[in-house]
């Protein structure tokens, strides 16, 4: 399961343990496992702890190789515009985080991962603040590393086996849930017919004749 389905089930799961689901920002961390030949995500997410105040701000990546001691730039970004900076990595990275100045979201894309890129990224997310009421800005520097390790054959996750058996529990529960509903508001519309009272047994008619009900005060 992708980066991006467990976000969204992350997100959809929590709706069930809150009282309501309120937008926001939640800092997942990176999934660390690629697939040679296939596309990754490299997740880096960094919260304002202040929503309403705005920002400018600047992401960058650095790449580490496996047994190598120092990082090396490959990817810049500030808004509209996005550079790949590495020979190794040209063509093969895309901008995947908010499309904006004011960056929470700083992921990218690798493309057509190889066994090279096997090692350790490091996304550095470089934030001014324009705090009202306040002559100077506010600078926050953020540094997140991601170890990334490269297979030929995927291996299934447990959070992704979770999160995939956690979706099909929803989609049952939810199933339930609306069955029940439909049975409830069907027994609640439809009309209640009552039933006839039963006359005695002495008081059918026999051989074409009518019934008169006897009177229990002359029994």
């Amino acid at each position: 399961m992708s980066y991006r389905m467990l976000l969204i089930w992350s997100f959809l799961l929590s709706c069930l343990y809150v009282p309501e689901c309120l937008a926001g920002c939640a800092e997942v961390d990176s999934m660390t496992e690629a697939v040679v030949g296939e596309s990754f995500l490299l997740g880096c997410i960094s919260c304002k702890k202040r929503e309403e105040v705005s920002a400018s701000t600047t992401v960058d990546w650095f790449f580490k190789p496996e047994g190598e001691d120092n990082f090396t730039q490959i990817f810049h970004y500030e808004h509209p515009i996005s550079s790949t900076l590495h020979w190794q990595f040209d063509g093969r990275l895309k901008w995947e985080g908010t499309d904006g100045s004011d960056v929470q979201i700083g992921a990218i894309m690798i493309h057509n991962v190889t066994f090279n890129d096997t090692g350790t990224y490091r996304c550095t997310i470089e934030r001014v603040l324009d705090v009202p009421h306040e002559r100077d800005t506010e600078h926050v520097t953020i540094n997140k590393d991601v170890e990334l390790s490269v297979v030929a054959v995927a291996n299934r996750e447990l959070t992704a086996v979770i999160s995939e058996i956690m979706m099909y529990v929803l989609i049952v529960g939810l199933q339930l849930w609306m069955i029940g509903v439909l049975i409830y508001c069907y027994k609640k519309a439809s009309p209640r017919t009552p039933h006839p009272h039963p006359r005695p047994e002495s008081c059918f008619p026999m051989g074409g004749k009518s019934c008169t009900p006897r009177n229990p005060a002359h029994l």
